[in-house]
């Protein structure tokens, strides 16, 4: 089984995933009591799909009980640019840097698949199940088992030859694996990501309220932002990618392997001017193939208008106006405190 593992990595890198590691489904017992206190605390905000199947989310083995293995790899999506560089131009709109390219659900689960069906060539009596970020998976706690890095005082995984920028994919199989070491914390003193969060979503170290986390807002949201968080967005228009920019363990990422998940350069720094004139058909075409599309015209314009309010370009009123008449009344209440703002009123 040993040998097996050695050419399951070695496949596994050449197929393009940076990193793979092995954990016993039973490895994160804490999990389950965790995402308990979380949910219970209220700050998952609107994402009740936390609170269902929570038996299977802290708990691996209820997943899949025949499973005794889980095959977890990462895969680098490190950005060939300054990801913070964008919020010093206010005209323009802040999109994280994991959505800039193709999807990665797309991309991550076919690499996936394919060695998944590498292993079962070697094992063919035995079984495998692939989950990408869509599942009642917690791939965190189980890349931390599996070796891959650690939980950072900012919730996200973190390696010593990873940075931060990595997606996680999981296999879970009926093969029964040597499991590789848990990771520790190498967070030391350093409190960057938590420092510099514009809107303070971190209450503490290692803890995060999804509630003020503009990622959540930006993304998971629905309706309108609180009034009194809308002005800290800036011109981040889908995600952010503050507390991850800073991590000084990026100095030691590598680069990603797949350049369709770094894209063209198209949404690095879109003009705002132009996004808020998307028609929805021109907006599932400008983000076809890109995770963006997933949340709807709607809520990405409201977005845009949040980011125009904030550019101080009274010039940008032009194309507020137009949306004072949506049918859409998040967005028309995004128009109307965007209007507010340029206007100073």
């Amino acid at each position: 089984m040993q040998t097996l593992k050695d050419d399951l990595r070695a496949y596994a890198k050449a197929a393009g995933f940076s990193q793979m590691g092995v954990c016993r489904p039973d490895a994160i017992p804490e999990a389950a009591d965790r995402l308990a206190q979380f949910v219970a605390s209220g700050a998952h905000g609107q994402m009740g799909w936390m609170a269902e199947r929570m038996n299977w989310r802290g708990d691996p083995t209820a997943l899949w009980p025949e499973a005794r293995s889980v095959i977890m790899l990462a895969e680098s999506y490190t950005p060939d640019h300054d990801p913070l560089a964008v919020l010093d131009q206010p005209d323009r709109g802040g999109i994280s840097v994991y959505a800039q390219g193709r999807d990665y659900h797309d991309v991550v689960k076919k690499r996936l698949k394919a060695v998944g069906r590498w292993l079962l060539s070697r094992a063919p009596e035995e079984q495998i199940k692939v989950f990408v970020d869509t599942a009642p998976v917690m791939e965190k706690p189980l890349g931390q088992a599996a070796g891959l890095g650690w939980q950072g005082k900012h919730t996200n995984l973190l390696g010593r030859d990873l940075g931060n920028w990595f997606f996680l994919g999981a296999i879970f199989t009926t093969v029964d694996l040597e499991p590789d070491s848990a990771e520790v914390s190498h967070c030391g003193s350093c409190t960057a990501c938590l420092d510099i969060c514009p809107t303070g979503a971190f209450p503490g170290p290692y803890r995060l309220d999804a509630r003020r986390c503009i990622s959540y807002l930006t993304i998971e949201h629905d309706g309108p932002v609180n009034p009194d968080l809308r002005p800290l967005l800036g011109n981040r228009i889908y995600g952010c990618d503050d507390c991850l920019a800073v991590c000084p363990w990026n100095k030691f990422a590598g680069q990603a392997h797949d350049l369709r998940l770094l894209g063209d350069g198209t949404h690095r720094a879109p003009e705002l001017a132009e996004l808020a004139g998307l028609s929805d058909t021109e907006f599932r075409t400008r983000f076809s193939g890109s995770p963006i599309k997933r949340i709807g015209r709607n809520r990405f314009l409201r977005n845009v208008l949040y980011a125009i309010g904030n550019s101080g370009n009274a010039a940008l009123s032009l194309q507020v106006e137009p949306h004072l008449q949506e049918p859409d009344p998040t967005v028309r209440d995004a128009a109307e405190w965007a209007k507010s703002r340029l206007s100073g009123d």
